[in-house]
């Protein structure tokens, strides 16, 4: 099928959805779709791996797009409510997240047995008469451009069913719903194909860099398979000294606005994503002038010593650039390096075997903490600072061509994205004519 116009358009009036095809009929979201909330969530201990029905608890379902039979999260009769139960065909909102983009997620409820919906959830279930099931998923990833305004709340946002009720469709017949929905399923299964693809293309590589990095700074440049011998046994604490990040603060420090004591410091974020500090990426404290806080310096070396998860725990990030007055946030620590390669001890705590006796050394339920003894007392080999040099501009070169490469990989998957995204709106909302 070619992309084409239709022959006539009206004025919708909405500013989020424009012009649509004349011959298209209005209806409120609540005229042809039964809506329900979703009550009562479903704890981890009450899932089960088998059972009579679906459990739709909500950090999996805003996870998805569809809920198949890959979904494998089961609850018993004890949880049933015949108000709450998931039909084939039916469309689930995400009511609560703490991200407006999250907030506009939904799914489409693909399976023949029964699911039970959770709670942060608001279940959409269509009457065939006048909208045809999946022409509703399409549409429920447009309408939440009319929907944002009412979403309220400042760390986290919700909608609530008064105000979706505000909601309006312009719908064509259901037959033309019918072959909107196939054409949508057949191009969006392309492109998530595509996408796939691209991710999978995309991990192999980060796997190659993190290969690289393993083998050359655990060898050396010649990889013969041992450890050098002419390499030392040192602790990271004959290397330099570890300092704090800020300490004392208040939660209000860090919301002063136009306020001349406040100053830069480098967030949590910053060494989480970067090998090297991204001094844009940088956010203000009040720093009172009788202040003892740490400063740092260029070379400096960062850790993340506190994280919500082991992912991130231990990281490392290197500042290579000047900076005047610059601070680390509370949950990091700072090494200020001596007599070494900055780049190359960099690189040889992002190795796995520093990650994996990070992760053993965390320690905490809902946040893992590292102990500074762990990072002062860590052994690690160390070659010559010649040697660790030409390790440095080795890694440095092949690492930033790998990056050149993900980087790329990762503009085709947003431009990928955004072309779905703007797919579906277009059919969705007759801005193109997709039907013969």
């Amino acid at each position: 099928m070619m992309f084409k116009k239709y022959d006539n358009y009206k004025d919708s009036g909405l500013e989020w959805l424009g012009e649509i095809p004349k011959q298209w009929k209005f209806y409120r979201i609540d005229w042809i779709n039964k809506i329900v909330r979703g009550n009562t969530g479903f704890k981890k201990d009450e899932l089960l791996d088998n059972g009579e029905y679906i459990a739709l608890q909500y950090g999996k379902t805003y996870k998805v797009d569809e809920i198949n039979e890959t979904f494998r999260f089961y609850v018993n009769n004890e949880f049933y409510k015949s108000n709450q139960t998931v039909h084939y065909g039916d469309t689930i909102l995400i009511s609560t997240s703490e991200t407006i983009e999250d907030l506009r997620h939904s799914c489409f409820y693909n399976r023949n047995n029964i699911g039970l919906i959770g709670g942060e959830q608001i279940l959409l279930k269509p009457n065939s008469k006048f909208i045809f099931d999946k022409y509703l998923y399409y549409y429920s990833k447009i309408f939440f451009n009319g929907l944002s305004k009412y979403a309220t709340g400042l760390k986290v946002f919700r909608f609530n069913i008064d105000d979706l009720k505000n909601i309006v469709l312009w719908l064509p017949n259901i037959a033309e719903q019918n072959q909107i929905a196939t054409y949508l399923d057949t191009q969006t299964q392309k492109i998530d194909k595509e996408i796939q693809l691209l991710e999978e293309k995309s991990l192999k590589y980060k796997e190659l860099k993190q290969t690289l990095i393993n083998e050359t700074v655990l060898r050396g440049l010649e990889w013969i398979g041992d450890i050098p011998s002419r390499w030392e046994v040192k602790r990271l604490k004959d290397l330099g000294f570890i300092y704090s990040g800020l300490n004392g603060k208040s939660g209000d420090d860090f919301k002063q606005e136009n306020n001349s004591l406040n100053r830069h410091y480098i967030p949590f974020t910053n060494i989480a994503k970067n090998r090297y500090i991204n001094l844009q990426d940088v956010k203000n404290v009040l720093i009172n002038k009788d202040e003892k806080q740490n400063k740092v310096k260029k070379g400096d070396l960062f850790f993340l010593m506190s994280s919500e998860g082991y992912e991130d725990i231990g990281k490392s990030s290197l500042l290579l650039d000047e900076c005047n007055e610059l601070y680390l946030n509370s949950f990091c620590k700072g090494f200020r390096l001596k007599n070494v390669n900055n780049i190359f001890i960099n690189y040889l705590l992002s190795s796995l075997s520093f990650r994996y006796f990070m992760i053993l050394g965390g320690k905490g339920f809902t946040r893992i903490n590292l102990k500074i003894e762990k990072i002062n007392d860590f052994k690690v080999l160390i070659p010559s600072l010649k040697e660790q040099t030409k390790i440095a501009s080795y890694l440095d070169e092949k690492t930033q061509k790998i990056d050149s490469i993900t980087k790329t990989i990762a503009t085709k998957i947003t431009l990928l994205k955004e072309f779905r995204k703007t797919l579906i709106n277009d059919v969705v909302t007759g801005k193109v004519k997709v039907c013969d």
